[in-house]
């Protein structure tokens, strides 16, 4: 396989020069690249990879904490989240199910681990290929994805480009499915912060499967490389990524306590000092985030031209239009999001980073994890491990439900559109949704489900009264529209 040698040439940011990447791969060496794991939990130590870090409230869009966040980087298998995040779109607009088979071609099937092993011809399902790509992050799987989402790879790459434009990732470029090693595949954290943030707004009924602790795949039985799953408190995904020139790289999804942050640590020397930095960042910003905020921060966008729509709309890059390098201080954040969007992208409100800080983690320092590491030590950090995980809520102004309709289904299928410490806050957000969800939750009937995190109380918002899977997930579908977080469940 023939790498490229050329970088992308990227503008400055804040009149300060972007230091590239150096291309790791000389003419000799290239023979060997089937040998260069995307994914490997016995991966070779990293090359001097740049740090690179940022962590994001979630609701509100504000930046917490950031270390050169627009600078370019390597994404390894990180970027495998927008070839989920393309899968994920397919599915909720019926172009594909969970059950339709992906084919593997020999291209496939010859991709260098971590993989799944499927032969040329053979056959995976679209929910094996979603459930490889979060546990083992595997290659092969992500290739076919991208083949057959998109006819080739090739071409999936550039509808992959173009969904991150249309997103608002300005400086992200896409060159295959699974993140193995090409030059001119970059990105940086800031853009990864967004694309973390796009997959749980836009799917919440596919995000869980971001949580997938294993899964068995004929007589394999694959774990998941994501070692903060079930260790560190409120974690629910997202993922990792590992090449020699990238580093060890992480997207993190974190809600406890009515707060929720996405952190993104990119360039680790080792996957243990990638994890503790980002248990170090879950630890010391969580607790800053906000309880307020719709987390409504990144607009949904037209579907991609992908499967049967690929020969009759060819993608166009100038057809879509990302925001400025520099996010703005504050911007409008989408009351509803609509099918018939453009793809015009509505800009995360990004908090202005003073150039000087008199904080200890924020000032300026030497670029690397340990150095980060050991500024978050010396704050006296708390990473105690808690494994209890919690949902978030939509902030709401509406009328609450009274107690009399909170009647609890004992069957059928209900949604679940958040969950706060405050009852009457709950009802409020289900009186919100009642109002606006027209007659998909004509029918529905609202109740809270009262569970414990920790020492205090979670009341979960859900309407139940669904007949069937397809009419929780119609609601669902319209909930969305109008700005909700939603997902669906057998009761």
């Amino acid at each position: 396989m023939r790498m490229k040698r050329s970088v992308v040439s990227m503008p400055t940011l804040n009149g300060s020069t972007e230091r590239q990447p150096t291309p790791f791969f000389k003419a000799a060496s290239r023979m060997i690249v089937a040998s260069v794991v995307a994914v490997c939990v016995f991966a070779a130590p990293a090359l001097a990879a740049n740090y690179a870090g940022i962590v994001v409230d979630a609701k509100t869009g504000k930046v917490l904490y950031s270390e050169d966040a627009d600078s370019l980087r390597y994404p390894a298998s990180l970027t495998k989240m927008m070839t989920l995040y393309l899968t994920f779109e397919a599915l909720e607009a019926g172009k594909v199910r969970k059950d339709t088979p992906v084919p593997f071609t020999k291209k496939a099937s010859a991709e260098p681990p971590s993989k799944l092993g499927v032969r040329a011809g053979q056959t995976i399902t679209v929910e094996q290929a979603i459930q490889a790509l979060v546990t083992r992050s595997a290659n092969d799987a992500a290739t076919a994805l991208g083949e057959f989402l998109g006819g080739s790879e090739d071409r999936f790459a550039r509808i992959m480009t173009s969904k991150a434009r249309a997103l608002g990732m300005t400086r992200t470029t896409y060159r295959n499915a699974n993140g193995l090693p090409n030059d001119d595949q970059m990105t940086t954290a800031r853009d990864q912060a967004r694309l973390g943030m796009a997959l749980r707004q836009h799917f919440p009924q596919y995000y869980s499967y971001f949580s997938t602790r294993s899964f068995r795949f004929g007589k394999q039985v694959i774990g998941n490389h994501n070692r903060l799953l079930g260790n560190v408190r409120g974690v629910d995904g997202i993922k990792t990524g590992y090449t020699r020139a990238a580093g060890f790289n992480l997207v993190t999804s974190a809600q406890a306590d009515g707060r929720s942050i996405v952190g993104v640590v990119l360039g680790g020397k080792s996957g243990g000092a990638r994890d503790a930095q980002m248990r170090a960042l879950v630890a010391k910003y969580m607790p800053a985030a906000s309880r307020s905020g719709s987390g409504n921060l990144v607009a949904e966008t037209q579907d991609a031209p992908t499967l049967s729509e690929a020969q009759q709309r060819p993608v166009s890059t100038a057809a879509v239009t990302g925001g400025s390098f520099n996010l703005p201080n504050s911007g409008p954040l989408p009351g509803a999001r609509y099918s018939e969007e453009t793809t015009r992208s509505v800009e995360v409100a990004y908090a202005a980073e003073p150039k000087v800080s008199a904080n200890p983690v924020l000032a300026a320092k030497p670029n690397t994890l340990e150095a980060q590491s050991q500024k978050l030590a010396a704050l006296g950090t708390n990473t105690t491990i808690d494994r209890q995980v919690t949902n978030s809520v939509a902030k709401t102004v509406s009328e609450p439900v009274t107690e009399d309709e909170v009647v609890a289904p004992s069957s059928g299928w209900i949604i679940q559109i958040g969950a706060t410490p405050d009852k009457g806050q709950a009802m409020t957000l289900l009186g919100n949704a009642k109002e606006k969800g027209g007659k998909a939750l004509s029918a529905a009937k609202p109740f809270t489900v009262a569970v414990s995190s920790g020492s205090s109380q979670l009341y979960r918002a859900r309407f139940g009264g669904f007949s069937s899977q397809d009419k929780a997930i119609n609601a669902c579908a319209a909930l969305k529209k109008k700005g909700f977080a939603c997902w669906a469940a057998a009761q």
